[in-house]
């Protein structure tokens, strides 16, 4: 059985996150609809918001548990 640690469970999701948001940013630059432009922008920016607590716990998880470190 493979171990799914909290740390590698939340590196995914940062990952997902970040894919999620660059996807939003394209749909901005690719829509000519300014209601639907502000929208996706906006996801875009709570997106990176979420995305900088996530990483500050990724941060802390690294320093209670060294082995974890890195990508």
């Amino acid at each position: 059985m493979i171990r799914v640690t909290v740390s590698t469970q939340v590196k995914s999701c940062v990952a997902s996150l970040r894919s999620a948001q660059a996807s939003l940013e394209q749909f901005a630059l690719n829509t000519q609809n300014q209601e639907a432009k502000q929208t996706f922008t906006d996801a875009a920016e709570q997106t990176g918001q979420i995305l900088q607590k996530i990483e500050a716990r990724v941060q802390q998880l690294e320093n209670e548990e060294p082995q974890y470190k890195g990508f």
